[in-house]
């Protein structure tokens, strides 16, 4: 769990990834020459923050977004939220600008309207536009990993330990999901253009729910903002059924991924949400299971090989 450990701390909210990008490239750098597969490498001029991995003759892309929520400075105390992180008073944010590193207090007021909205206690004003995020508070047990930025580093790092062992297929790493998204359209272009990929997997996290529960397998999405094509979703099922590998079932009507971005595309692009359940979602304390995280690996490794 070292290297998620390390990913949680990285400074990458929605639109400024670059630090995470660059984390990723020394990564890759470091350590592809232990890999089953040497993949070729895409990013830069084209690519903005994003990252394209290719490996042997691609049938499916990983795709998994980088950046993460958190908030921006707006005139005086006030912040604007990047995607959509949860209100909790106490809670403490981090970052830096021109005049050094913070550490400041979340607070929330509300107004005469009742509405509520965040402001920061730190010792001087913090220059506007500065982002600041979640501070890492790393915690771990027997069956629990808990810490800020489960989303997405943990979709990341899956990622990353699939391309240990992939031969054949292409992974994705995304920018501005968690705001948004806009950098999946271009990427999905780059990929079908360059090598014909349409199946893409989904490597991102989910919420534990009524229906989803910790220690029980990772989560296929049947559906939540998105519905993914149905012909698509039965032959995971499938494969996921013969893999004998813990997974559950997963239906909402609400949230959404680089997938919605894959389905809004002009490409003809199946995907699956595929990812393991997290308590405290969009929080500083995002929680998941450990059997969650190993299922998940296990899902992707077998699915790489057989789609």
């Amino acid at each position: 769990m070292q290297l998620l450990q390390e990913l949680c701390k990285v400074h990458a909210p929605a639109g400024n990834e670059v630090a995470l990008k660059n984390y990723i490239l020394n990564y890759i750098e470091a350590n592809k020459s232990t890999w089953n597969t040497q993949p070729e490498i895409y990013h830069g001029e084209g690519f903005q923050d994003c990252i394209v991995l290719k490996f042997g003759k691609p049938r499916t892309t990983i795709y998994a977004h980088m950046d993460s929520i958190g908030f921006t400075v707006k005139y005086g105390k006030e912040l604007v939220k990047i995607g959509g992180p949860v209100l909790e008073e106490g809670t403490i944010l981090v970052g830096e600008d021109s005049q050094g590193k913070i550490e400041a207090e979340l607070v929330v007021i509300e107004d005469e309207n009742g509405k509520k909205h965040p402001e920061y206690i730190f010792d001087r004003e913090i220059e506007r536009g500065t982002e600041l995020v979640y501070k890492p508070n790393w915690r771990e047990d027997e069956s629990f990993v808990q810490c800020c930025y489960m989303d997405n580093r943990l979709g990341v790092w899956n990622a990353l330990e699939v391309a240990k062992t992939l031969e054949n297929g292409v992974i994705a790493f995304s920018c501005w999901e968690e705001h948004g998204g806009g950098s999946v359209g271009y990427l999905a272009k780059f990929i079908y253009e360059q090598w014909g990929v349409t199946q893409n997997l989904i490597s991102d996290i989910t919420w534990v729910t009524e229906g989803v529960k910790h220690g029980k397998g990772v989560a296929i999405s049947m559906r939540d903002s998105g519905i993914p094509r149905r012909s698509y979703l039965n032959k995971i099922i499938a494969l996921a059924q013969e893999s004998n590998i813990p997974f559950q079932l997963e239906v909402e009507g609400a949230g959404g991924s680089d997938g919605n971005q894959l389905q809004h595309s002009p490409f003809p692009m199946d995907w699956l949400f595929i990812g393991a359940p997290e308590d405290h979602v969009h929080s500083a304390n995002e929680k998941v299971h450990k059997k969650d995280i190993e299922a998940m690996v296990q899902l992707y490794q077998f699915l790489m090989q057989k789609l």
